[in-house]
């Protein structure tokens, strides 16, 4: 049989741009792909890219009182948000060209409009074109959930945050998952009075609780109001604020609501399950090890099978399924030992289990240290840094690396190498530690603070 393309990519986002180009630069497919919205998918337009810049902007709040304590004669003003945008927006406009400059080079033939699945091999063009394709990729990521209480038409999500007109003075923050956390640093560092609602015990749950413990500290004391415990019951607008009802029936106003409550599978309308795509109870598209759904034909990568939600995740799935559907090398993706960054502030960068997950596991050491890092020592800041190893009694190999530290993202990606080799804690041992710095710390603790 005789198709259109090799490869039809639903989704120009990090994983479906990078399959789409690799299967025909490299594998030599004539490859079609279809984007509703922008190039560049969550990551690069409404997540990772505009999210760091903005933890760039918030944190020169912080280094300038840090530059004033250490003698600098700084006269410092307010924020101009609408000068950050502008540049923002530029940034992004400028990356969504890169990616559709990548495509075109590849050979990619794009299509701007919505795609959906009407046939094993078939998809529809939103203008009622359809392409028939050897193998269909489903690329089309997640999107922002909205919990199902009165008045959250009122509130915002991630997706809007970066694109107000203007900051507001007081904000409400609902959720204490990483996306929460990471806005509540952003927004409090921009001079916005921020407030955090969380229904569990302790924000980022399923992270490490101990390091948890150190972020919520530090964030409390920088400025941000975290309440555990409480849920948001109701969301009235009056005529210039927001009144808000927890599920305990206390009452508070503020300028604007953001909800940051989860993400759904982007795969509401595609025509899966008509073709018998199985798709699970989070509306997640089902793959096996090789990213391929109940249908032969059809694959799916990212954030809409709700493997691992991490864009490099993503592009290495897409580079898996290009071996496996266009190479005749069948090759799973790997999901183990994935490190990865919080860019709460204070940051928190880790890899493999943690404490708990891993006491569930097996006997554990556990080695950790906190302490005030060497740039706030003498400057009235209360900042602390945690390093700490979770090691195996029976392999010694490391279990679980974790720093809460300004930098620990980058700090992460290096003891990840070490870490992903099955690197024991005396081979931790026997490096020479570099000095002064905040991660030498971590091949200098000789004794478990903690066995079990």
């Amino acid at each position: 049989m005789s198709f259109d393309f090799d490869l039809f990519v639903i989704g120009g986002g990090s994983g479906g741009v990078r399959a789409a180009r690799v299967a025909a630069s490299d594998a030599g497919a004539k490859v079609g792909l279809a984007e509703e919205s922008r190039y560049g998918g969550t990551c690069v337009i409404r997540g990772c890219v505009p999210k760091k810049l903005m933890v760039f902007a918030s944190t020169y709040s912080l280094a300038m009182d840090q530059a004033m304590a250490y003698g600098w004669d700084i006269k410092t003003g307010g924020f101009h948000w609408s000068a950050f945008r502008s540049k923002l927006e530029g940034e992004l406009d400028r990356l969504e060209g890169v990616y559709r400059n990548l495509l075109k080079k590849s050979g990619v033939k794009t299509y701007d409009f919505r795609a959906t699945v009407v046939g094993p091999n078939t998809v529809r063009l939103a203008d009622g074109r359809e392409f028939t394709a050897k193998i269909i990729l489903l690329a089309t990521g997640g999107w922002p959930s909205l919990p199902n209480i009165p008045g959250t038409e009122h509130a915002i999500t991630s997706n809007e945050i970066f694109h107000l007109d203007a900051l507001p003075k007081r904000i409400l923050i609902v959720g204490g998952g990483y996306i929460a956390c990471e806005f509540a640093g952003i927004l409090n560092g921009l001079g916005v009075d921020t407030h955090l609602w969380y229904r569990g015990t302790q924000v980022l749950r399923g992270f490490d609780v101990e390091a948890c413990d150190v972020i919520a500290k530090g964030m409390q004391e920088r400025g941000i109001s975290i309440l555990t415990e409480t849920n948001l019951a109701k969301i009235e607008k009056s005529s210039d604020s927001f009144k808000v009802t927890d599920t305990h029936a206390r009452e508070a106003s503020f300028d604007l609501v953001m909800c940051a409550t989860g993400r759904t599978p982007n795969s509401g309308g595609l025509g899966l399950e008509k073709l018998g795509i199985t798709l699970d109870r989070a509306g997640a598209v089902k793959v096996d090890a090789y990213s391929k759904t109940s249908l032969p034909s059809v694959y799916a990568i990212g954030d809409v099978t709700n493997r691992i939600n991490l864009t490099p995740v993503a592009i290495r799935e897409g580079m898996a399924f290009v071996e496996t559907a266009f190479k005749d090398n069948p090759t799973p993706p790997d999901h183990s030992l994935i490190p990865s960054a919080v860019f709460t502030q204070p940051e928190y960068g880790t890899i493999g289990l943690s404490e708990e997950d891993a006491r569930n596991q097996e006997p554990i050491e556990v080695y950790a240290t906190t302490f005030k890092p060497m740039n706030t020592a003498f400057i009235a800041d209360p900042q602390i840094v945690l390093m700490k190893l979770v090691v195996s009694q029976a392999t010694r190999k490391i279990l679980g690396c974790h720093i809460v530290a300004d930098g620990a993202g980058e700090m992460i990606q290096m003891a990840g190498i070490a870490v992903k080799m099955g690197a024991t804690k005396e081979d931790f041992d026997r490096v020479c530690a570099v000095h002064p710095t905040m991660s030498e710390e971590l091949v200098t603790m000789k004794s478990p603070v903690r066995k079990g």
